[in-house]
């Protein structure tokens, strides 16, 4: 007979059937929630001397995981944001226990009461233009490897595409006749199209000559898949090169992200009304789309600039009334 006590089982059924057949996660939230787990088991086990297989549900009790969010921040060294990710994950599998098991309600409405940390947001970075043009000249387009550089820093900043999306299109997933269109395939299985510059499609055809449709667009210089890592390694070397000539990238902190931010603000300045950018960049609520237009101060001075200034009405004169003046004195 199944111990429903027992913690163990109900995360298999949370993680192999919930997440994936249930929720229909991304692999990138399955595997977040996952390495929570996997750091929340083992300091559970230490705390309460015991084996991770025989922890109960119950032993992950509110005090037990306040003691592990706190030894991530202080000894893991975890930002505010990676703590309450890992909460999140807590949130979710008490919530999925509870409404699986009635004999655990108390034990989630217990967890989930465990509040998220306030955390300040960062400063969202940006690059100006001539910044943007400086990464995509650092490139050595002479070799092999310069061109796929060239290629994939270009696609990021036409697309917008977040670095997930853009290491898994294959040849396929474009569109080479006319105007080209390539096919993104975004957070939560959603698919979205977007249309590609002239010379995005002439660098992209130049990199896949002579490969089959089922190929991946990038790829390393093994011939194998680009990977995301790889894709962080291949902007960060080529900011490194450009920051010669543009040195006001050596105080940003730039990451492939950066350029989805990037493509999002010049569309702003471009005139892109913020609707057609929010499906641009595959954001569900419009509300994440209005970062950008919160963050570009130089559209905020040229917006200034269109006001007219109230006339002056001159110099204020002071005026006594000499009837409140006589009223006052005579309280």
């Amino acid at each position: 007979m199944r111990n429903h006590n027992l913690v163990g089982p109900w995360i298999r059924r949370f993680l192999l059937e919930h997440l994936v057949s249930e929720r229909n996660l991304a692999r990138n939230t399955q595997i977040s929630y996952r390495d929570a787990l996997v750091l929340l088991l083992p300091f559970a086990a230490r705390t309460l001397k015991t084996q991770v297989d025989k922890l109960a549900v119950d032993d992950l009790s509110p005090e037990v995981l306040r003691r592990f969010l706190e030894h991530l921040e202080t000894e893991r060294k975890c930002s505010g944001a990676t703590r309450n990710a890992r909460l999140g994950a807590i949130h979710s599998l008490a919530r999925f226990i509870g409404n699986q098991s009635p004999e655990h309600i108390a034990w989630c409405a217990a967890v989930r009461n465990i509040p998220f940390r306030k955390v300040r947001q960062p400063t969202m970075a940006y690059l100006d233009k001539p910044e943007m043009d400086a990464i995509l000249n650092a490139p050595n387009r002479g070799t092999a490897q310069g061109e796929r550089d060239y290629a994939l820093l270009l696609f990021l900043y036409n697309t917008g595409a977040r670095v997930e999306e853009a290491v898994h299109v294959v040849i396929g997933d474009i569109n080479w006749s006319g105007t080209g269109i390539v096919q993104l395939n975004g957070k939560g299985s959603k698919v979205r199209r977007c249309p590609l510059w002239q010379i995005t499609l002439d660098v992209l055809k130049n990199l896949v000559v002579g490969r089959a449709v089922d190929q991946r667009v990038f790829l390393n210089r093994l011939g194998q898949p680009l990977t995301r890592f790889g894709a962080y390694d291949l902007v960060e070397r080529n900011v490194a090169r450009a920051t010669a000539a543009m040195p006001s990238l050596s105080r940003k902190t730039i990451s492939p992200h950066t350029l989805r931010h990037t493509t999002a603000v010049h569309l702003l300045r471009s005139g892109v009304d913020i609707n057609t950018i929010r499906a641009w960049l595959g954001h569900v609520s419009l509300d994440t789309t209005h970062i950008y237009a919160e963050v570009d101060f130089e559209m905020k001075a040229k917006a200034l600039t269109h006001l007219e200034l109230p006339e002056s009405p001159g110099p204020f004169k002071k005026r006594l009334d000499p009837d409140t003046l006589t009223f006052l004195r005579a309280l």
